[in-house]
Order: C-alpha cells, then sequence, then structure tokens
C-alpha cells in the first residue's frame, strides 16, 4: 500500500495533486467513499502521460457540484442518466467524477439498464483489464490498489485484454477504443481479445453505437499526444467515419497539426501549458463543411471544449489586431499583452497567423526578449539588498526589465542609478554590549590596558588592605575620575600625578610601631 502512496505522489504533477485533494476532500465531507480509477491508475503504474484524472464515488457525484464550484472547480457539464460529472480542476486539469454503478444489457443496441453499485461491481463493468483498476482514497486505505482483473500485470506484459466474451457486443465503442489504444500504446490485442475483436467487425455490431459513445471518441482525439497516427489507424479500421461519414485524412490539415504540436512542446519547455485540444479540432476538421463541423460539435459531451473551438478563429482574429496596434507599439507593451493573453491563443495564432509582424512579436516573447533578463545585475541587486525576500522585489526586477526592453536602460551603469533609488535603508546596527561591573570590569580594563575606564569601586579594597599595614598597595591613589570633555588630556593626567609625592609622604608622621612600646613596659 505505501508504494502505490509513492508512486502517486510522484508521478502526478502539482496541479493534479491538488486536484486530487480536492476531490478527495469534497467527498470526504459528503460521506462519500472516493477512488482513482480508469486511464489514470493504468498510466500512473504503465509510467505513460497521465493526461487526465478519472474518480469514482460510492454515491451520486452531483451532490458535490456546489462544493467543488466553490473550491475553484469549473464544472463543463454534467450526465444526470449517468450521474457523471465533467470538471477542470484549478490549473487546467481535465477530470470527471462518476458514480460507482452497474450495467445490465438486455438487447444488443439498447442502452445498459444502469444502478448503483460498489467500487467492485463498477470495476467488472468495464472495458479492458488494464482500465478496470483503482486506488483508495479513503482514510485508513489510501494508495490501495484493487485489481481484480490482474490489469497490472497485462500493462507488464503490455496487452489489452478485455474483461468478457460480451465486452465488444455490449458496448460497440469499444471496438473503437481497442484501436485508439492499441495505436497510442503500441501494445497488441491478447489472443482471444483479437478473436472477439474480428468477430464484432465482420458482424457490423458497430452500427449500434450510441451518440454519447461518439461524442466521447472525437473529444479523445483532442486529447492524444499524437492524434494524427490514431485518426490513420481509425480510418485503416474504418472506424473513423463511424465519428463522421465524410472524415478521412484528406480531411485533415496535417501540416498545420505537426505545427501546432511541435509548437506546444516549444511552449511548455518554457514553462506554458497550453490546452491543444480546441486547436487539434480546428485542424482536424479543417476541411469538412459547416454542417458536418457542426454535427460533431453537437456529440462532445465537454461543452467549454466545445465553445472553445467555436471561438478559436474569433478571438485568434482579436489577438492579431491588438498585437499589429498601438496596443502593442512598443516591446514592453507586447511583452505585457501576451503576458495577459491565453496559452491557448497564443499557440494558435502563432501556427495560423498570416502578418509577419505578429509572427515575430510572439517568437522574440518566447525568444530573444527573455534573453534580456540576464541583463539583471544580479550580484549588485544583492549588494544593494534587492533580493527575491523584498517583497518589493518582483514589481522592481518586472519594470526594471521592461525599461531594458524599450532600450531605455542600455548600460550597467545605468541600471544601477535605476536601481539604488529603490534599495530599501540599510539594517540598523546592533546594540551595544552591555556594560561590564565587578572583576569582569577589570580584568577587561587590565586587558585592554586602558586604566581611565577603570571604576572607581576597587578604592574601598585598597583602604581595606592599608589596615594590616604600610605597603605599596597603600601608596597606590584611586584612578582619577574622567575629564570633562574641555579639559586637555594632559591637564587630567598632571593633576594626579602632582598629589602622588603628599600621599607618599603621608606613613612617615605615623607612629613607631607597638613592638618598640612593648618592649619599654618591661
Amino acid at each position: 500500500m505505501a508504494d502505490y502512496i509513492y508512486t502517486l505522489e510522484i508521478r502526478l504533477t502539482p496541479d493534479q495533486q491538488r486536484g486530487v485533494t480536492l476531490v478527495q476532500d469534497a467527498a470526504r465531507a459528503a460521506g462519500m467513499n472516493v477512488y482513482l480509477t480508469g486511464g489514470a491508475v493504468r498510466d500512473i503504474i504503465s509510467g505513460f502521460t497521465i493526461r487526465d484524472l478519472d474518480f469514482t464515488v460510492q454515491g451520486n457525484p452531483l451532490k458535490l457540484q456546489k462544493d467543488l464550484e466553490k473550491s475553484g472547480v469549473k464544472v463543463q457539464s454534467t450526465d444526470d442518466d449517468l450521474k457523471l460529472l465533467y470538471l477542470t480542476l484549478p490549473g487546467n486539469v481535465r477530470a470527471e467524477v462518476a458514480m460507482a454503478r452497474t450495467e445490465r444489457y438486455d438487447k444488443v443496441g439498447k442502452p445498459p439498464i444502469i444502478a448503483p453499485g460498489t467500487i467492485l461491481e463498477d470495476l467488472r463493468r468495464r472495458d479492458f483489464t488494464v482500465n478496470a483498476m483503482a486506488l483508495s482514497l479513503n482514510p485508513g486505505s489510501r494508495g490501495l490498489l484493487m485489481d481484480p482483473y490482474n490489469g497490472a500485470a497485462d500493462i507488464e506484459a503490455k496487452l489489452l485484454r478485455v474483461l468478457h466474451n460480451y465486452a465488444f457486443v455490449e458496448d460497440p465503442s469499444r471496438l473503437i477504443r481497442a484501436s485508439r489504444f492499441a495505436a497510442r500504446f503500441h501494445w497488441p490485442l491478447e489472443e482471444r481479445t483479437q478473436q472477439r475483436y474480428d468477430s464484432a467487425k465482420e458482424n457490423n455490431y458497430i452500427e449500434y453505437i450510441s451518440d454519447r459513445a461518439i461524442g466521447y471518441e472525437i473529444e479523445q482525439l483532442a486529447y492524444e499526444e499524437d492524434p494524427l497516427h490514431i485518426v490513420r489507424t481509425l480510418e485503416k479500421e474504418d472506424w473513423l467515419k463511424v465519428l463522421s461519414p465524410h472524415w478521412t485524412t484528406a480531411k485533415v490539415d496535417t501540416a498545420g497539426l505537426s505545427q501546432l504540436m511541435k509548437t506546444r512542446q516549444q511552449m511548455n519547455d518554457f514553462g506554458y501549458s497550453p490546452d491543444p485540444a480546441p486547436a487539434v479540432l480546428y485542424f482536424l476538421t479543417a476541411r469538412l463543411n459547416d454542417k458536418e463541423i457542426s454535427d460533431l460539435r453537437k456529440l462532445i459531451p465537454r461543452k467549454g471544449l466545445v465553445e472553445a473551438w467555436r471561438d478559436l478563429e474569433d478571438n485568434a482574429k482579436e489577438l492579431a489586431r491588438k498585437l499589429s496596434g498601438k496596443e502593442a507599439a512598443t516591446p514592453s507593451r507586447t511583452w505585457k499583452l501576451l503576458s495577459d493573453s491565453s496559452p491557448e491563443m497564443i499557440l494558435f495564432l502563432e501556427v495560423t497567423a498570416r502578418q509577419q509582424a505578429v509572427v515575430q512579436k510572439i517568437r522574440n516573447f518566447f525568444g530573444k526578449w527573455r534573453q534580456v533578463q540576464q541583463k539583471l545585475p544580479l550580484p549588485e541587486m544583492a549588494e544593494l539588498h534587492i533580493t527575491p525576500q523584498l517583497p518589493e522585489y518582483p514589481k522592481i526586477a518586472h519594470d526594471a526589465f521592461l525599461l531594458l526592453l524599450d532600450g531605455k536602460l542600455r548600460s550597467r551603469t545605468e541600471i544601477l542609478k535605476f536601481l539604488k533609488p529603490l534599495a530599501p535603508p540599510p539594517p540598523p546596527p546592533p546594540p551595544p554590549p552591555p556594560a561590564r561591573r565587578g572583576r569582569a570590569a577589570k580584568a577587561a580594563a587590565a586587558a585592554s590596558g586602558n586604566t581611565a575606564v577603570a571604576p572607581a569601586a576597587p578604592a574601598p579594597t585598597a583602604k581595606k588592605k592599608g589596615k594590616q599595614g604600610p605597603g605599596p598597595v597603600m601608596a597606590t591613589p584611586p584612578p582619577p575620575a574622567p575629564a570633562p570633555a574641555k579639559t586637555p588630556v594632559k591637564a587630567a593626567v598632571a593633576k594626579p600625578t602632582s598629589a602622588k609625592p603628599a600621599k607618599t609622604a603621608a606613613p612617615k608622621k605615623t607612629p613607631k610601631p607597638p613592638a618598640k612600646k612593648a618592649k619599654k613596659r618591661h
């Protein structure tokens, strides 16, 4: 169990981890058991890119909608029949939350009879063993893998195996899914699965596919890493015309699609994560007529994806207009405009723009303008205490960068001249050490040789020692008080030296020792 907790943490991106926590907490607050299921578990174990998150709850997920929306989750659409939520989690993470259910097919081509079920019953209704696994997200069992059909072994063997003999008959869309998975993972169908696949294809069970399943398969094409390869595979198996009767690879803008995926990878390298799905659908259907495209859009379950696809051209034209006008008259204004624009718009416009000036500005945004940031004198900024720990640091660095972009700061001297007035005041000096007293002060004065600062406290000690008999200790006067600031140093020293002879002559006037008086008494 601990191994899969660790795997869950290292395989998910930070945004995906936060999404898992959001759904997990919402389900826990509603008293529902929640599991990560399907393709997400398969990709976590296999090492493939985790494209989306599939959650299954034992209960009605529609009851979680309000709590999820309060947490910043966007609900793209809902399916009241299947009790299903299509979500976009913070960080642009796609997710689905479905009810654990059973499915019973009374007749080929008819929709299944659905009823709430347990997580094990939900896994039993799925298509392939590699998708029939679940990871618990519940307290006490978090990270526990449920794999009743040994899907992990098939992942290791790189095989696609259906769960039962009637898998393709009950749900013909599994024929398309089998071809799509085989093309994506480069995994063959297991021998008996291949036989059942061929039999279902020969008997033309695909004619019973539902519109909901067609819409789901169209949507999945938009999120493939190599959509052109998948489309070619579906066309070879005669499944592409099932999705749309007039859809062929000849209707695909292959050059634009290839450039789109290349540009997307470059943006990923710069830390941007645009969602390419709307643009992928745009290029996949570039040569279909308006009615055919409209029919496809009606079938896709995620309405947010449909709207983004529909508005793609208009939004890109608006961004191109701004890049050609006063709003992008200088490099700094262009930088601000592109920084505030959606990555999806920049991605699409970079591929489709016809104005050379617009294309060049986008390339500068991802190219040479980023190198200007390296001209900021970071060591000198640190000496001025302009460091990332300073609350104003992001604004100061950004303002300096924009001035560098526009050529208003050219040399290091000019940059430092701009930065110095913005530097914070130096920190206050440390407080002085506390004054020493008694023996510690005396020892410190002796060590430094500075008798002028010795305290007057030892004077009584000298008198006490004088009662024991004459000696050099009594001859030593107490240290003089410090001279006033206006008195010259020489005068302050001369006074105690002139007083010394008078004090040293005092022992001569003392009476004779008591010992001699004792002899006269005898």
